[in-house]
C-alpha cells in the first residue's frame, strides 16, 4: 500500500507540484481572468499531461485542479451545472495520472481554496462559503481522496472553515495561507499566528502558498517554524517580488515599452520577472534546511523549476534524467570530442 501523507512526512521532506493554473492558460488551455478549469471537462487528456509532468517533474503529490472550481467562481461564469462534474473529473483524473508513478503511486489530494465571497461583518457569507467548502469536500471523500489541500486563503476564519469541512469528513488537511501586502491576514492575525492556531487544531501541515515570491514569503515562513510544533509547508510564485512589491500583483516591469491591457504585469505580462530555476533551488534547500517540510512552488512554475526543487532537498525524480548537462554541448561542454574551433569561440558566441 502507498504511504500516507504523514507517514511520508515523517521520513522527509514531501514535495507538493502547484501551479497548474497559469501553465495551463499558457498552455492554451484556460482563460486568465476568470481562471476556472473547465480544463477538466472540455480538455482531459490535456489536463492529465499536466498533472503527469509535476508528477515526473518530483511531485508526491497529483492535486486535483478544482481551484476556482467552486459554486460561487461557476456561477460568475454561468455555468454552475458543470460543478459536480467539473469537481469529480478533476479528481479522477488525477487518481489516474497518480498510479502512472513507477516507484510508489502518488497521492492524490482534493482541493479548495479562497472563495473571495467571505466577509468577517457578514454572517450570511460565512455560511456560504462553508456550503461551498463542505459540497466539494463531500465529493473529495466520496472520490477517496488521500487529503484535502485547502489554500490561498487571505483570512484566517476562512481558512478555519475550510479546516472544520476537511475534518468533518475525517480526512487529513493541509491548510496554507495567501499574505497580501499588508503583510497581515485581513482580518487581523499575523500569517505565524493563524497557522498555530490551525495545527492545534489539528491540521496536518500549515503554511503559506501563492502571492509572494521567495525573497518575500521566507521571512514569514521562519516564524511559522518557530511558532509551529507540526508540519510547515512553503510554497512560493516563482516570481522576484520585492520588499516594495511583495506580491505578484502589482510588480512593475520597467523594461517593458508596450501598453499593457491591464493596469499591472498581472497576471499576463510577468514573463520577465522570473526568478530562475537555481534560484529557486537555493531557496528550497534554505526553506528545507529551517524545517519547511511541505516544499512546491505555486503560479506561475513550470515542471523544469519544480525539479530543481525537489533536486535542491535530495530528490530525484522521475524525470532528473532530462535535467542539465553541458558536457556535450557544442559551445560551452567539455568532452573531448568537441570542436575546439567552437569552444574558442564562446566567449565571443
Amino acid at each position: 500500500m502507498k504511504r500516507s501523507l504523514e507517514e511520508r512526512l515523517k521520513e522527509g521532506t514531501v514535495i507538493a507540484g502547484e501551479g497548474y493554473l497559469f501553465e495551463l492558460e499558457r498552455r492554451g488551455y484556460l482563460q486568465a481572468g476568470s481562471f476556472v478549469p473547465e480544463i477538466a471537462l472540455d480538455n482531459p487528456q490535456a489536463l492529465k499531461q499536466a498533472y503527469r509532468d509535476y508528477m515526473n517533474a518530483g511531485s508526491d503529490v497529483v492535486l486535483a485542479f478544482t481551484y476556482n472550481a467552486h459554486r460561487e467562481k461557476m456561477r460568475i461564469i454561468g455555468k454552475e451545472e458543470l460543478l459536480e462534474p467539473l469537481n469529480r473529473s478533476a479528481i479522477r483524473l488525477a487518481k489516474e495520472v497518480a498510479k502512472e508513478h513507477p516507484k510508489e503511486e502518488a497521492l492524490v489530494a482534493g482541493n479548495i481554496s479562497n472563495t473571495n465571497i467571505f466577509d468577517p461583518e457578514d454572517s450570511e457569507s460565512r455560511a456560504r462559503v462553508r456550503n461551498i467548502f463542505a459540497e466539494m469536500v463531500k465529493w473529495c471523500k466520496e472520490e477517496e481522496v488521500d487529503f484535502v489541500n485547502g489554500e490561498t486563503f487571505y483570512y484566517h476564519e476562512e481558512a478555519l472553515i475550510a479546516f472544520e469541512e476537511i475534518r468533518k469528513q475525517n480526512l487529513p488537511a493541509v491548510i496554507t495561507l495567501g499574505l497580501m501586502g499588508e503583510n497581515i491576514l485581513r482580518d487581523g492575525y499575523t500569517v505565524d499566528e493563524s497557522c498555530k492556531l490551525l495545527s492545534e487544531k489539528g491540521a496536518l501541515v500549515v503554511g503559506m502558498n501563492c502571492f509572494r515570491g521567495p525573497d518575500t514569503m521566507q521571512p514569514y515562513l521562519a516564524e511559522i517554524r518557530k511558532n509551529v510544533d507540526g508540519y510547515v509547508a512553503g510554497l512560493p510564485i516563482p516570481y522576484r517580488t520585492t520588499e516594495e512589491n511583495p506580491t505578484f500583483f502589482n510588480l512593475p516591469d520597467g523594461g517593458c515599452g508596450c501598453n499593457l491591457p491591464t493596469e499591472t504585469t498581472f497576471p499576463t505580462a510577468l514573463d520577465p520577472l522570473y526568478h530562475n530555476r537555481y534560484e529557486l533551488a537555493a531557496w528550497a534547500k534554505e526553506a528545507n534546511d529551517i524545517g519547511i517540510n511541505y516544499l512546491g512552488l505555486c503560479c506561475g512554475a513550470s515542471p523544469a523549476m519544480l525539479r530543481a526543487v525537489a533536486e535542491a532537498v535530495g530528490v530525484e525524480t522521475i524525470n532528473s534524467k532530462y535535467s542539465p548537462d553541458m558536457e556535450k554541448h557544442f559551445l560551452f561542454g567539455q568532452d573531448k570530442t568537441l570542436k575546439e574551433h567552437n569552444l574558442n569561440y564562446r566567449l565571443k558566441a
